[in-house]
Formats: C-alpha cells, sequence, structure tokens
C-alpha cells in the first residue's frame, strides 16, 4: 500500500523580510512500517542555503537560508510512502506478548544498562516543553495503573479516558500552553492529548515519547474527499522493555494501524516541529497550512499475475 502526502505551508509577512533561517522536517522518516519511495521539496523563494541531515533522534532535518527579501514564504514537500501491513501486523503479535508484562516489570526492567533502555530511559526525563509534572495529573493518570496489571492494557485504558474526558477545541491552545492549563480546561488539540499522556506516563517512570505524522482522514459515505481536507497529527507511543515502542492515539482512542504515518519523533513537539526558524524583519505575519494525504491500493505481483 502506497501513501501519497502533500504538505505546504505558506507565511505572509506584513513587511518585506531580508533574511529567514528555518529547520524544516517534512520527510517522514523510515520505520520497520514504512519506506520512503520518493521526496520532494519546493521553497520559493529559493533558497541561498539548502543542506540536509539526520538529527540526533534519526529524522530527516533540512536546514534553510533565504537572502532575498520577500513577503511570502512558501515550503512545500511531496512525498510517497510504501506501508509493510505485514510488518504491521506482525507487530500487532508482538504487542499480545507484550500485554503479559506488568507495570511493575518495566519499571524493574527500566533499571537494565542495555543499549535500548539506556535510550530509552531519556524519554522519562523532563523535556522543553514537558519540565514538570502536575500533582494533579499524575494522581490522574494512577487510576490506571496497578504494580501488577498488563502496563499496556493500563496505557490503553488511560488512552481511552482522555479520549472520554477531553474535548477536541481548535484554536483554545498553542504550542506553549502549558499541559497543566489543558489538563485543567479538559479540553485542547491532538498535540495536546500527546503532551498530556507523555507527562503523565513519565511521573510514573515510563518511557514515552512523543510522534508527529500525518493520518488518513475518510469522507463521508457517499462523498468525494476534498484536497486538502487532511492535517498534521501527532499521538505518543511508550516503551516496554525487551518489545519495543508501541504506538497510542488518544485523539481518536485508537491504537494506530495502517492510517497513521510517521514522520518523526522526539521527547515533546520541540523535537519534531515541521518548521522552526527566524526572520528578520516587522510586522505582523499569517501561516496558513495544507496537508493532503492519498491512499493508492497496490496488488502484489501473484495478484496481478493470476
Amino acid at each position: 500500500m502506497l501513501y501519497h502526502i502533500f504538505h505546504s505551508t505558506q507565511f505572509s509577512y506584513q513587511q518585506w523580510v531580508s533574511f529567514s533561517h528555518n529547520l524544516i522536517r517534512l520527510k517522514p522518516r523510515d520505520t520497520p512500517f514504512q519506506t520512503v519511495i520518493d521526496f520532494s521539496l519546493s521553497i520559493e523563494p529559493d533558497a541561498a542555503e539548502l543542506e540536509s541531515y539526520t538529527d540526533y533522534f534519526g529524522n530527516h532535518l533540512h536546514h534553510v537560508l533565504i537572502r532575498e527579501p520577500h513577503h511570502q514564504l512558501k515550503v512545500s514537500a511531496q512525498t510517497c510512502i510504501a506501508m509493510d501491513i505485514q510488518a504491521i501486523q506482525q507487530n500487532k503479535l508482538i504487542a499480545d506478548y507484550a500485554k503479559e508484562v506488568s507495570y511493575s516489570q518495566v519499571i524493574q526492567a527500566l533499571k537494565a544498562s542495555t543499549p535500548d533502555v539506556i535510550d530509552a530511559k531519556q524519554f522519562c526525563m523532563p523535556s522543553q516543553f514537558l519540565k514538570t509534572t502536575d500533582p494533579l495529573l499524575r494522581d490522574y493518570v494512577s487510576h490506571s495503573f496497578l504494580a501488577e496489571r498488563s502496563v499496556y492494557e493500563s496505557v490503553q485504558e488511560f488512552m481511552g479516558r482522555i479520549y472520554n474526558d477531553f474535548q477536541f477545541v481548535s484554536g483554545f491552545s498553542d504550542v506553549n500552553t502549558p499541559v497543566e492549563i489543558v489538563f485543567e480546561a479538559r479540553k485542547g488539540v491532538c498535540q495536546d492529548f500527546a503532551h498530556i499522556a507523555i507527562s503523565a506516563l513519565r511521573s510514573l517512570g515510563l518511557a514515552a515519547r512523543y510522534v508527529s505524522g500525518y493520518i488518513e482522514t475518510l469522507p463521508p459515505a457517499g462523498e468525494v474527499k476534498l484536497f486538502g481536507a487532511d492535517a498534521s497529527h501527532a499521538w505518543f507511543s511508550v516503551f516496554i522493555p525487551g518489545f519495543g515502542w508501541f504506538d497510542f492515539d488518544p485523539t481518536n482512542n485508537v491504537i494506530p494501524y495502517d492510517q497513521h504515518i510517521v514522520l518523526g519523533y522526539g521527547r515533546d513537539y520541540a523535537d519534531i516541529a515541521p518548521m522552526q526558524g527566524v526572520v528578520l524583519g516587522s510586522g505582523r505575519s499569517d501561516v496558513s497550512v495544507t496537508v493532503d494525504v492519498t491512499r493508492e491500493e497496490i496488488q502484489s505481483q501473484s495478484q496481478t499475475q493470476s
């Protein structure tokens, strides 16, 4: 199965901008479940410098420098992703075994010094947007966890509670809104719900990371999907020693399967923001984002020949 992804971000500036320096994370990473088949990046106006490299977390990163005076900056990315359904199904079987591991066993296993555990421990620590843990949030998450209960099933229940207890309200928050404010208001967007889950799980000693990406959305029955109807998405992963990372989507109360496409991951949003930068200029600026995700079913060679 293939996915074609179009992601365009356009900044409009009130005054001339003479210098623009940006970090762009719009190329999805390869994972055991997805492979980047093709990727192209378009920048208007033309970049004076454009470099690509891999960041600390293994995410693709482009460094862009624009010296030409401009009123608008448009960055567009087109990607083709191949999704490995067999690998996803195999991971579901691994998850069945991981469900046998209790919360207390995970906490004990995280004390080990194996390479995978050492790498995961950084996701137990405070990060830029998740510096502290509200005692009320810790108390909230604790209701889903018992020492001898399956940690996987506990996280899944906690995900469902976020889905049921919080309201999706676009515009209520932004990237700088503390999780305490979102938790108290019981409303926010996918980014907020991921941050709340991660902060809460870290307060229990678990390793949890932020996942940025896309989710395929389907139109109502009988209607044609409009171009640009999709959006960026965010969810979280939890590490179970001996089994690996497992994804959970609290915004939709689902275990990500074949409709979730990973852009990258980090400790929180700050590590994987699609665009970060500074401009030299003055006045107000506006931003518009267009995202489109289209699925293309492909037949195996044996099916085609038959």
